[in-house]
């Protein structure tokens, strides 16, 4: 699969080559500076970062995968990470492996990663899995000892779930490597779904409907190949009042203010 088109440019001259060998790794195209056409979407390299930003005058600003971001690291100390944490089976210091199916922007990942779970990350765009293949990499030398812990606990892999399957033992892409082998195995979704409140929040979910213009997914293609994989339970994230995915009844809800985690129990 490829992303809906995007070009990649540095942040400034004298990245130029950089940027070119980003593109070749991607198949895309790149350009000295951003693109003047309003509505491009473009992959800004810099020297330790990188970022996803959509051109034009009224165009919204940058989004990047950043988990020493302050307000990844403030979104450590939220209620709903303990919401998250009981919806996936954390208890009593048994961390469940978990397979986050859509990983998007990593941010459920890393919070998982932070409660304790060996989580792997999976992508289907590209752009975005080298985003967050870089920046678990970057959290892994972060001067907070939190974000470098957590970081040791994610991997990421690029591809679409749905042709991806377990073995009987699920340990190829979806092993435990700092824990025992007999920890509960998980699959969480969380697919897209209009924002009503944090602007923040429609930036993200425009940059990532662009990123998989390609593919029309609502999430029940998702689910339907989670029910099939031998794993102890699926963890779905919804809007508060939204019908459940594919009509799929969970074995019981965990709500908060905003979003709830529906669970089936395998």
């Amino acid at each position: 699969m490829t992303d809906a088109l995007c070009t990649v440019v540095p942040a400034q001259p004298g990245l130029l080559k950089r940027a070119q060998a980003v593109a070749a790794v991607l198949s895309l195209p790149c350009l000295k500076s951003l693109p003047s056409t309003d509505g491009s979407l473009a992959l800004v390299v810099d020297y330790d970062r990188s970022w996803l930003q959509l051109c034009g005058a009224h165009a919204p600003g940058p989004v990047a995968v950043d988990f020493s971001d302050p307000a990844m690291l403030y979104r450590r100390k939220g209620g709903q990470n303990e919401l998250l944490g009981r919806a996936v089976g954390i208890k009593s210091k048994r961390y469940p492996q978990v397979f986050d199916a859509t990983a998007g922007l990593g941010r459920d990942a890393f919070v998982l990663a932070d409660l304790g779970c060996q989580v792997t990350l999976s992508e289907r765009s590209p752009i975005l899995a080298w985003l967050l293949d870089n920046a678990v990499s970057a959290a892994l030398i972060s001067q907070h000892i939190q974000v470098r812990d957590a970081a040791a606990r994610m991997r990421v892999r690029q591809g679409d779930s749905c042709f991806f399957e377990f073995d009987e033992m699920g340990l190829d892409d979806f092993e435990c490597r700092q824990v025992g082998g007999d920890e509960p195995r998980v699959i969480y979704l969380d697919p897209m779904f209009p924002e009503k409140k944090s602007a923040a929040a429609k930036k993200d979910l425009a940059l990532l409907q662009r990123l998989h213009a390609n593919t029309a997914d609502t999430g029940e293609a998702v689910l339907d190949w989670a029910l099939l994989q031998p794993v102890t339970r699926i963890v779905i994230k919804r809007p508060i009042k939204a019908p459940v995915l594919g009509g799929h009844k969970p074995s019981h809800s965990i709500a908060g203010k905003a979003v709830r985690f529906d669970v089936i129990v395998r």
